[in-house]
């Protein structure tokens, strides 16, 4: 792409799903903690595993646009609408989106299998990315303030000049020289931006994650993590914390931040590096509270922040 690109953002949570379900679960390992990769696996069913496998294809990068069936191009989408939109998707649209992606030719192997039952991987595929959102959900509501400040700065590159600048500072993964922008992926391909706007989209992946769509007559658009989100990752230590402790002890207030997803009871006890004994505790105490959930799940328990956690946490990072 070599003409001076107009640029925009867009707040898409489906990427952000997109690429959990990339690095979890199909292999394309791009940053993400294995903690996150487990707690993300196991949230989701064997119909979900096995409908996210074409992803997991070694040398191949193209997906069918059924992946993304509400570009962010046409703005902000929530995600209960991009999984309503795979839900009520004709078969028969998968079919074609697989044929303008892969030509009329015989399929990539890995994609046979849902061209064979495209209606069974379409539902297998929006209960993966459900699943996977309820896991990530949390995340993306601690991500607000990172999520404004991307809007700011990408809002200042686009009225006040110097778009490459910020375009080569996205991520290690694109580079932005006198040949264009140059992304790396392992199927090479060539693109005119032309008189196309490119859409900025901020993921919360790994560091190394990029999704991008370049064939769209309107606009392209790249997917890349936002800057800070791997301050997310690690257990928040915010000095408002200190307050929450007096509150509630300084163990339940560690608990409480760590829990940005749900977790099983060892998860935590690892993380924390706490007997499991005392995180059994300290989760009664919590229950006790209505500040946690506990689910059973086969042979682990499963914790989450309930509705009132959350607003005790928002006040005190106020």
């Amino acid at each position: 792409m070599t003409s001076t690109p107009q640029l925009s953002i867009s707040i898409s949570p489906h990427l952000t799903a997109l690429a959990m379900i990339a690095d979890a679960l199909a292999g394309r390992r791009r940053g993400l903690p294995e903690l996150w990769r487990k707690a993300i696996s196991s949230r989701v069913g064997r119909q979900g595993h096995q409908a996210v496998r074409p992803l997991a294809a070694p040398g191949y990068s193209v997906v069918p646009d059924s992946l993304v069936p509400r570009t962010p191009i046409s703005g902000d989408v929530s995600m209960q609408a991009q999984i309503d939109a795979l839900r009520d998707l004709p078969p028969d649209n998968l079919i074609k989106d697989l044929e303008q992606a892969f030509g009329r030719g015989p399929l990539p192997a890995h994609w046979r299998p849902a061209a064979e039952r495209p209606g069974r991987w379409l539902h297998g595929y929006a209960s993966a990315l459900a699943d996977v959102w309820s896991a990530t959900e949390p995340l993306w509501r601690r991500a607000r303030a990172l999520l404004d400040r991307e809007v700011r700065r990408v809002g200042v590159a686009a009225v006040r000049g110097g778009p490459e600048l910020l375009l080569g500072a996205l991520n290690n993964r694109i580079v932005s020289g006198e040949r264009g922008l140059l992304i790396a992926d392992v199927e090479s391909s060539t693109y005119e931006l032309g008189d196309r706007r490119i859409v900025l989209v901020p993921m919360l992946a790994g560091k190394d994650a990029v999704i991008v769509s370049l064939d769209h007559e309107e606009a392209v658009w790249i997917a890349y993590p936002v800057p800070g989100a791997q301050t997310l990752w690690r257990r928040p230590v915010a000095p408002a914390l200190d307050e929450l402790s007096a509150l509630v002890g300084p163990v339940r207030a560690d608990l409480l931040a760590a829990i940005g997803q749900p977790m099983t009871m060892s998860m935590l006890a690892a993380g924390m590096q706490v007997a499991p004994s005392s995180i059994t505790y300290h989760c009664d105490r919590l229950s006790a509270a209505r500040l946690i959930s506990r689910e059973r799940r086969g042979r682990e328990v499963w914790i989450t922040r309930t509705e009132r956690a959350e607003e005790l946490l928002e006040l005190f990072r106020r």
